[in-house]
């Protein structure tokens, strides 16, 4: 059976193979197992799947297809960047942000152990870093820095890249591997940094620039008007989208989001 899109959407079960604190904020989660045979990558550098999170007292048959299930007992989804996948070893790579006791995955990352069930649908993803781009802005707080790792990583030999990122001070920076020519600048909350008015105060190169723009949805607002309104960057050459939303949990995100997504279609027919 289908959804009501017609979209068949089976579950892949994993099991928790370690995990590792990288930063007081951020958790790795290494999952593996044969559940993970189905998994198929992409060459998005920010590719992503849906862990899933059942009702209290449900329990899903396997296998399972998510358009099987009746609406009460669809799960709660998370989405989280896909850091690395080994096929050979069968093992997906995680990394969750986490505040405590603050919503839903995070808490519940900081509590797995080995041996642990996981259970996701994907991947998906959107973007990956062109060759033909003269220079690249990656912008993000922590729940975009997997995918810029990822893009880091992927640049070509060289590439011309200017990189933001936001976390909460000096303890959350991570290495980040590159064989470009990148420039990161590390900004804090605890020291009130904007980032905003960190991406506006930089002196653009010359050409066409790539653009990732991901995180809260706050700041991610601000730049896409600044890129495409006031930079005029085609829309074509930007990624940029809220992760989420500051004081709403991730479905009442989805919502507004859709909401904001059909206003702007509306007004732009």
């Amino acid at each position: 059976m289908a959804d009501k899109r017609g979209r068949s959407r089976p579950v892949m079960r994993a099991a928790v193979r370690r995990t590792e604190r990288l930063t007081p904020h951020l958790i790795r989660v290494v999952c593996g197992g044969d559940g993970l045979a189905a998994f198929a990558p992409n060459t998005c550098t920010d590719s992503y799947v849906k862990v899933l999170f059942a009702p209290d007292g449900v329990t899903y048959p396997d296998p399972l297809d998510l358009a099987d299930l009746p609406a009460e007992q669809r799960p709660r989804m998370r989405t989280y960047t896909v850091r690395g996948f080994d096929p050979d070893a069968r093992e997906l790579v995680l990394d969750f942000v986490h505040h405590g006791d603050r919503g839903l995955a995070g808490p519940w990352a900081a509590q797995l152990e080995a041996g642990d069930e996981v259970q996701l649908v994907g991947p998906g993803g959107s973007y990956a870093p062109s060759g033909d781009a003269d220079w690249h802005l990656l912008v993000g707080d922590e729940s975009a820095l997997p995918a810029i790792a990822n893009a880091l990583e992927a640049m070509p030999d060289g590439a011309d890249v200017r990189v933001f990122v936001l976390v909460e001070d000096e303890r959350e920076h991570l290495p980040l591997v590159t064989k470009a020519d990148a420039q990161v600048q590390w900004l804090h909350r605890s020291r009130a940094d904007d980032l905003v008015a960190a991406v506006r105060a930089l002196e653009f190169p010359a050409g066409e620039v790539q653009a990732f723009v991901h995180g809260e949805a706050g700041f991610v607002r601000e730049l896409r008007r600044y890129l495409l309104r006031e930079r005029g960057v085609e829309r074509d050459r930007v990624s940029i989208s809220g992760y989420w939303r500051r004081g709403a949990d991730d479905e009442t995100w989805r919502e507004e989001k859709a909401a904001e997504r059909a206003a702007e279609e509306t007004v732009n027919s």
